[in-house]
């Protein structure tokens, strides 16, 4: 073979292999709990954690009631605009103290949420 054939065909060889390209198909994870349903989850089990009975627990309106030692404990949950979760701890009437309930309560619920 001369030397302008070999080019040629090196050339040609080159052109059709840059023209194959495998696609490989991607998997996508299954979408995990909403940030809502996670801190929801979270809240309800740092109560329990927390030796609170938990009497009522509403996820649509993000607010779970009981009591521990006869004070009474409310934990709300507010979706914020920006999709972010404010979550607050009430429990005024208990007389636990360092740490208080409610400081009791955030601590575990910090726990559960990983951080």
């Amino acid at each position: 073979m001369t030397t302008t054939r070999r080019t040629t065909l090196a050339l040609l060889l080159a052109a059709t292999l840059t023209g194959c390209v495998a696609y490989y198909p991607t998997t996508m994870p299954a979408p995990g709990p909403s940030t809502f349903d996670r801190s929801f989850d979270a809240a309800q089990n740092a109560a329990a954690d927390s030796g609170v009975s938990v009497t009522s627990a509403d996820r649509a309106s993000g607010r779970i009631v009981g009591s521990k030692a006869g004070a009474a404990v409310t934990i709300n949950l507010l979706r914020q605009g920006d999709g972010s979760v404010r979550i607050e701890f009430r429990a005024p009437a208990s007389t636990q103290s360092n740490p208080t309930l409610a400081e009791q309560l955030n601590l575990a619920y910090e726990r559960r949420m990983g951080r």
